[in-house]
């Protein structure tokens, strides 16, 4: 037993004992590390008296002091809660190496389950549990409820994915290449190869090396850097590889959305970011949930990417949204605090009452830089419903001309064209993503013991918002640093300058007429916010707010590949992530149509032939059509805005 150092409960600091690597029993035999924090009584030793359990399971170190120690383990052992961290089958110190598979991991529903039974039947326990974690720690979440454990009361879960087809590992039928560089975050760390130092040598060149990687596409199994560690080797194959339904994608702990109907009825509150990866699964699971539970159901959504809910900044990307957009540790744990202390404690503090959705509507700043940032802006707003009720569905067509408005094209107006070279991609400047990881050497003569592993990393794409201009800093970029608008391989469409501020709020399609000479291609789309021209950006400021893509021949959906006819017109759907964005007067919308976001999707070769297994590319040259038989638009749920009083 260790004694932690003195976290501030609601009546000052309060000494915590932690038992560490306390093995937990599965029901195969296999027995989980797990660090259990309690309060001190006066007398020194552990609190005895039953407290409620909060738990977190996680694949990256139970005993990281900056995700599990400070912000769980001892923040809810100072205010009367026991807490469990426990490290997931195959990883930190807990049994079965060489069995981890990153999401594909069979076994997380009933771990999760054994483990939340066993704690409820400790002496120090009520026999009520809660659930907590981000990402990997809120898909586990969802794969333990899965199994309904009695003793589980309660959840926060931030950032889960629900399906890994749909949108973590690919998407539109493209492969999603952030599942790339996070797979060498989970090798580094692998302990089968622990005592290794010839595998450990390979992970460490492949993350130090992951720009040159994505550049040597197609890849091919064993020549990879992750063949150290076979196991999530052949999970990137699994990624790269297969763009149909199947039962690999079809397990239940991969694919929660087909099975929302089984989840149990438990007080549940979902979080995500307007620029996080998982905001389309994670505001669909809160709506299906919240209108068909009885329990209360609760949304957050801020302006954050995938990790600044945590760190408490206002600024993502390029854009600073206000200091109300920082919550970190200090509100993210007192919110957190309030719903377990409701659900687990039965404190009557409120939180029945509360509206089930809270949205940070971003937009309406000055639009001033200030150390480097643009203010966008943005404030919260409390909703009873997602999607919201006042969103209007408002078809916006493209115009040959390139305008985008609300009246249907001409019967002759002219289809547009450009070629799609899979050897020079549109570079992604900013998106939905996580962070893309690379390692970072250290400065000589500094010991890896004062560093942790992953504070050696660095994101070389930006995670959020930011100016659609190519640099030469930044990955994919070419020259002469084009904006993305000036690229012959981007259509552009946009609207006047707006009359007066607009409100889009909700999940954005894109339909569109499309041909090609090639067998198979992709399709991409993204909403801008185009700032007007200003002394710092004459050509204005055009911020992205979302995107994303369709690869052709999953165009019918994804049970089955269909590749097309060259210079056939078919109509297909880019389904969007769902945002919050004023757009402000005199800015304009905006709509890029193009065939490539790398690194952010892997890029098409154009060939049809198997996916990641192309022997050669070609140049496509792809039209999107923009005429009253074949209407291109995009559906934007557009929410009324009252008009601002004049100032007399």
């Amino acid at each position: 037993m260790k004694w932690g150092p003195m976290p501030v409960g609601q009546n000052g600091p309060v000494a915590v004992s932690i038992s560490k690597n306390v093995m937990i029993p599965m029901r195969d035999g296999v027995r989980l590390a797990t660090d259990i924090y309690r309060p001190l009584q006066r007398n020194g030793d552990a609190q005895t008296m039953p407290m409620p359990v909060i738990l977190t399971r996680t694949p990256y170190d139970k005993s990281n002091p900056v995700m599990q120690v400070e912000p769980v383990g001892n923040f809810f052992a100072a205010h009367g809660y026991a807490v469990a961290i426990q490290d997931v089958r195959g990883r930190g110190e807990s049994e079965d190496v060489g069995n981890y598979h990153h999401i594909g991991n069979p076994l997380e529903g009933q771990d999760g389950y054994d483990t939340i039974e066993w704690l409820a039947k400790q002496p120090w326990s009520t026999g009520k549990v809660g659930m907590v974690g981000t990402s990997y720690s809120a898909l586990v979440q969802n794969a333990a409820m899965l199994k309904h454990p009695p003793s589980l009361k309660a959840v926060w879960i931030d950032s889960s994915p629900t399906s890994g087809l749909d949108w973590e590992c690919r998407r539109g039928g493209a492969m999603a290449m952030q599942m790339f560089p996070a797979l060498f975050i989970h090798a580094m760390d692998a302990p089968e190869i622990r005592n290794d130092p010839a595998a450990m040598a390979r992970i460490e060149w492949g993350g130090r090396n992951i720009r040159k990687l994505l550049r040597s596409m197609p890849f091919k199994p064993g020549l990879t850097p992750l063949a150290a560690v076979p196991n999530l080797e052949r999970v990137l194959f699994r990624y790269y590889y297969d763009g149909c339904r199947n039962d690999w994608w079809g397990m239940e702990a991969i694919d929660f959305k087909s099975r929302f109907a089984d989840f149990p009825d438990i007080p549940s509150v979902f979080s995500t970011g307007w620029y996080d990866l998982f905001t389309e699964e994670v505001t669909q699971q809160f709506a299906e949930m919240h209108r068909t539970r009885s329990t209360p159901q609760r949304l957050v959504v801020g302006p954050w990417n995938h990790t600044a809910m945590r760190t408490g900044v206002s600024v993502v990307g390029e854009c600073d949204f206000g200091q109300s957009a920082a919550w970190g540790y200090p509100v993210y744990n007192r919110e957190r605090l309030k719903w377990f202390d409701r659900w687990l404690k039965d404190i009557k503090n409120g939180v029945d009452s509360d509206p089930p959705v809270q949205l940070f509507v971003m937009g309406g700043g000055s639009g001033q830089l200030t150390q480097g940032h643009i203010l966008h802006g943005g404030e919260w707003r409390s909703e009873q419903n997602w999607p919201i009720h006042s969103a209007v569905q408002t078809p916006y067509y493209l115009k040959s001309n390139g305008e985008l408005g609300l009246s249907l094209p001409g019967p002759d107006d002219a289809p547009l064209r450009w070629t799609h070279d899979p050897n020079r991609p549109v570079p992604t400047l900013g998106a939905s993503v996580a962070p893309f990881l690379e390692f970072i050497e250290l400065p000589a003569g500094m010991s890896p013991d004062y560093v942790p592993q992953r504070g050696r990393t660095r994101t070389f794409l930006h995670d959020g918002p930011m100016h659609q201009r190519e640099r030469e800093d930044l990955f994919g970029s070419t020259e002469p640093y084009l904006l993305l608008a000036e690229r012959c391989d981007v259509v552009v469409f946009q609207t006047e300058e707006l009359e007066h501020d607009m409100e889009v709020i909700g999940q954005i399609r894109v339909h569109l007429w499309v041909s090609s000479n090639a067998l198979d291609t992709d399709f991409t789309a993204k909403l801008v916010d185009q700032y007007p021209p200003t002394e710092e950006f004459p050509e204005g400021y055009h911020m992205n707010i979302v995107d994303s893509i369709l690869r052709a021949r999953f165009r019918n959906g994804f049970d089955k590949e269909e590749l097309m006819q060259p210079g056939n017109i078919y109509p297909i759907t880019i389904i969007l992530p769902p945002t919050a964005n004023r757009f402000c007067k005199g800015h304009r919308l905006r709509v890029d149509i193009a065939s490539s976001s790398f690194p952010q999707f892997d890029v098409n070769p154009n060939t049809g032939e198997l996916l990641g297994r192309h022997t050669f590319t070609i140049c496509a040259q792809n039209t999107v059509y923009a005429d009253s038989a074949h209407p291109s638009h995009i559906i934007l749920p557009v929410v009324p805005v009252a008009p601002q009083p004049k100032i007399e």
